[in-house]
Formats: C-alpha cells, sequence, structure tokens
C-alpha cells in the first residue's frame, strides 16, 4: 500500500514538474527575440518621446531590440486596441495614459475594456498641469480668478487641447469646484489653444508644464496654480490649486507600461523590474523631469489599484461637466 502511494505521489510529482518546466523555461529565457512597443500618438509627442527613451534603454538592458510603433488616432484607443489583440507572450507593450480611464466616459463602444483587457505592468511618470492667465486679465491668484468669474458669469473664456482631454477634464473640475460659468473654446491641440492665449483671444487656460513653461518665463502667460497635489520642481514659486484657494482639488495623469491580458505573471513582474530600474536610473530621471513629468514606479498591482480607481473619477467630472459620449 506505501508502494502505491509512493508511486501515485511520485507520478503526480512528476507531471507538475512537466506542466511548470515549460513555464519556468520560458521565464528564464524571455526574452528571446525581438519586442514591440506601441506608441498611441505621433512621433515628436510627449508618449512617444517617452516611449523611445524607455525602449532604448529596455533593450540594452535585455539584449533584445525594442522596436517603436506608432499608432496614433482616436486619441490613443487605437494603439490599445492594437495592444489587446496582440498575443500575450510579453513580446508587445503599451505606453499608456489616463486616455485608458477617461475613454470609457467618452466612449461607450469602446473596442477594449481597460481592466478586463489591459495587464499592468508598472508605472514611469506622473504629469501635473498647471493653469495659466493672460496677463490682461486682472486676476493674480486663483482666488481672484473665481472672484472675477463670479461676477462676470459667463464672460470669461477658456482653452482647451481637445474636448475630453485631461486638460479639459482638469479645467472642468476646477469650474465644478469653484462654482463658475465660463465659455469652453475647444481646440485641436495645446499648440493653437496655447497660442490663442498669449494672443489674448483666451482668458485662461489649463496646460501641460513644459509646453508653457517658457510662455511663464517669458512673462507673456501668468501661472496661477498647479494641479497636483504638490508644487512642481519646474515652477517652485506656483502653488498648487488647492493651496491657492480650492482645497480637496487635483487633477494628476500619468504614463504607464501594460501588456495584454493573459500575458504571464512571471513576465509581467520581469518587465516591472526592468522598468523600475530604468526609471530610477538618474539619466532617465533627469530625461522625463525636462519633460515635464514626475518620474514614479510602482508594482502591477498598485497600477492596477489606480487605473480601476480613476475611471469613476473621470465618469463624474464627465458626467458634472456635461460632455457627451461620442
Amino acid at each position: 500500500m506505501h508502494e502505491l502511494r509512493a508511486t501515485m505521489l511520485g507520478r503526480a510529482v512528476g507531471m507538475l514538474v512537466m506542466l511548470v518546466c515549460p513555464a519556468l523555461s520560458f521565464a528564464q529565457s524571455y526574452p528571446s527575440k525581438p519586442m514591440r512597443f506601441i506608441a498611441g500618438f505621433p512621433a515628436g509627442g510627449p508618449s512617444d518621446i517617452v516611449t523611445r527613451a524607455l525602449a532604448k534603454r529596455m533593450a540594452e538592458m535585455m539584449g533584445q531590440p525594442v522596436v517603436v510603433e506608432n499608432r496614433s488616432g482616436a486619441g490613443g484607443h487605437i494603439a490599445a486596441e492594437a495592444l489587446v489583440r496582440s498575443a500575450p507572450d510579453g513580446y508587445t507593450m503599451l505606453l499608456a495614459g489616463s486616455f485608458v480611464t477617461i475613454g470609457p466616459s467618452l466612449n461607450p463602444k469602446l473596442p477594449y475594456d481597460p481592466v478586463k483587457d489591459l495587464a499592468p505592468i508598472g508605472l514611469v511618470a506622473l504629469n501635473q498641469y498647471v493653469l495659466v492667465t493672460h496677463p490682461a486679465v486682472p486676476a493674480k491668484n486663483v482666488k481672484e480668478l473665481v472672484r472675477l468669474a463670479k461676477n462676470h458669469p459667463g464672460k470669461l473664456n477658456y482653452g482647451s487641447s481637445g474636448v475630453g482631454a485631461p486638460p479639459h477634464l482638469a479645467t472642468e473640475l476646477f469650474k465644478t469646484m469653484a462654482q463658475i460659468n465660463a465659455v469652453h473654446v475647444p481646440y485641436k491641440g495645446a499648440t493653437p489653444a496655447l497660442a490663442d492665449l498669449v494672443g489674448g483671444h483666451l482668458d485662461f487656460y489649463i496646460g501641460g508644464i513644459s509646453g508653457v513653461l517658457p510662455q511663464v518665463k517669458s512673462g507673456k502667460v501668468r501661472a496661477l496654480g498647479v494641479t497636483g497635489n504638490k508644487r512642481s520642481s519646474q515652477l517652485p514659486d506656483v502653488p498648487t490649486i488647492a493651496q491657492a484657494g480650492l482645497p480637496g482639488y487635483e487633477v494628476v495623469t500619468w504614463f504607464g507600461v501594460v501588456a495584454p491580458a493573459a500575458t504571464p505573471k512571471d513576465v509581467i513582474g520581469k518587465l516591472n523590474g526592468i522598468i523600475t530600474k530604468v526609471v530610477e536610473e538618474p539619466e532617465m530621471k533627469s530625461y522625463l523631469i525636462a519633460q515635464g513629468l514626475e518620474p514614479a514606479t510602482s508594482t502591477p498591482e498598485r497600477f492596477g489599484q489606480l487605473i480601476r480607481s480613476e475611471i469613476p473619477k473621470f465618469a463624474k467630472i464627465v458626467k458634472a461637466a456635461g460632455i457627451k459620449p461620442e
């Protein structure tokens, strides 16, 4: 009887080893071929720049080429759809952003589910924005801008880089919390919006720090507050909007790397370790800061929690602003 049990136990262990060994072998040999890193926006933009910087260092660390593929369009969602249609083998990644958590509120027909179809790997950077006004606007701080808008309801206007873009939602949250009424002027991108602000055609605007910084330094626009929960290293003298008069206000977006759902956990773990090492390198930190970003890392689990928590947060902003789904 004991011999029979021993034989059965031996067979069971043998079968388990046979099942586990291929996975162990794959993890140990991974990566064994070139990898694809998808960027959801055109070449030369922030997403593309960060993707290429990461790809270069990851390739050097892993000993395999990491090819950047730009799949721009639909605010990043074409790239996300391309990712989820890829094999979950660890050889295709996407530099995602808050567009994947905003998307469900703006497009009920989104061809993927950011929670079910994406496997979070790790954060790369956080991104906050800055509230600026034209110098002719008689408001030198957040409280004065709110007071001005309340005294002249519907008279002030503000620009955005596009309907539903993170800076637009940041402005809508600002309006809701401040209880002000102002006219939205959407643009196709940040560059024309900022140009019209500098030209005096807009009263205020929330945009990316790196794009606005030269205009702030030259005095062509006035910075009133940043949207995060702490000051920006690039604008150390500018308070947060919460500090400047709107307690509880905070909008921070992110860049992070994701893979298709069902990608093996050991591969996700290996990629997370590599990405964390890359982001924590002094050269990469300096590079990201120069792009107006705050270097950040996380475990896959915490990154997943961030994605899940952002979806209802942005849905609430979209609903309060009355932005209609596409």
